[in-house]
């Protein structure tokens, strides 16, 4: 298997098409993208400014994955995510003030002030958790769609990797034990093309990490993760499929991230092919863009609603990010007492 054109990054630069989308629910697409996209840039210029202490991992130019897939779920289906999760989070209705609040190391985030960016965590929302150790919860939504079958639910364990994390043997050994369970569990892959700093080609035979989901049997979707009513057409019909016993389904969005690896710089001329004129090219697919052009050339979308879009998402920012930076640490006594659990 190849990804093809969807990896070269002069192609799909178009409108995206929205036909037979309901105008309501391209509103909220947008309207989640923008804001997933204002927060991680105010992260982005926060961690650059050092206000933010540890690192971030930022996704800017991935938005319509998370949006697309988050579309498709419920609040009682199961999530999970890994380093570079703040997508996944606010794409489910996390709170922007909690997350900034963890960022920040305050009381008041989502971990407590105890994870920072990449331990977050919103159970009411149906976040489950994500972690840093690469691949290290793609087994934890196997089990959490084992416990939604066992406890009479129709709701999906749901995990997000990237290509790099395709490489860790867990992957494969959840892949193997869903399908031969027929679990309820989306795997959803976005491939960036880069595993931190090293391209695809330097580490496979092949750039479509689908061909696993062929390897185990399971049904995949292979999408343009920048176009986010193809993304959510995709998981669509696989968790529809999931829901009513057909087991599990794998996504492959192919998309590239802005920034480098970690922090807010562009990391430009790592591995062996990203350059200024590949990255350059990359966000000629911006997500957002190619979806407000879609709305305005179906009349959908007028610079006034960009407008008054763009100034409420900023107002809710600005005061959350104020609230978070007013929110008090956790006191000295809980580095131990939310490390260790009491007997």
């Amino acid at each position: 298997m190849d990804l093809g054109d969807l990896a070269e990054p002069g192609h799909c630069i178009g409108p995206i098409d929205i036909r037979g989308v309901e105008t309501e629910s391209l509103r909220a697409y947008l309207n989640s993208m923008v804001l997933i996209r204002m927060v991680e840039q105010h992260i982005a210029g926060a961690k650059r400014d050092g206000v933010i202490g540890g690192p971030v991992h930022l996704g800017v130019g991935q938005e319509a994955v998370a949006v697309g897939i988050s579309a498709c779920l419920r609040n009682t289906d199961r999530v999970f995510g890994g380093h570079r999760s703040h997508a996944h989070l606010l794409a489910l209705g996390g709170d922007v003030r909690k997350l900034f609040a963890e960022v920040l190391g305050r009381d008041t985030g989502l971990s407590r002030g105890m994870g920072g960016s990449m331990h977050l965590w919103d159970q009411p929302h149906g976040f489950y958790g994500s972690a840093p150790i690469v691949a290290g919860t793609v087994p934890l939504a196997v089990g959490a769609a084992l416990a939604a079958r066992i406890q009479g639910t129709d709701d999906l364990g749901v995990v997000y990797f990237g290509d790099g994390a395709a490489e860790e043997g867990v992957v494969h050994e959840s892949l193997n034990l869903a399908r031969i369970m027929d679990l309820p569990v989306l795997f959803v892959v976005e491939n960036n093309l880069y595993s931190s700093h090293m391209h695809i080609s330097l580490r496979q035979p092949s750039n479509a990490i689908a061909r696993f989901a062929v390897a185990h049997d399971i049904p995949f979707e292979l999408v343009d993760g920048n176009d986010v009513v193809s993304v959510r057409s995709a998981a669509g019909r696989l968790v529809d499929r999931a829901r009513t016993g057909g087991g599990p389904g794998l996504v492959e969005a192919v998309t590239q991230r802005w920034y480098g690896h970690v922090d807010w710089r562009e990391d430009i001329d790592v591995g062996i092919k990203r350059s200024a004129i590949e990255l350059a090219a990359w966000r000629m697919r911006d997500p957002v863009a190619r979806l407000e052009a879609a709305m305005r050339h179906a009349g959908l979308w007028q610079q006034a609603d960009q407008d008054k879009m763009c100034g409420a998402l900023r107002a809710r920012i600005d005061t959350a990010w104020l609230q978070a930076l007013n929110d008090p640490y956790p006191a000295p006594e809980a580095l131990l007492a939310r490390v260790y659990s009491p007997r």
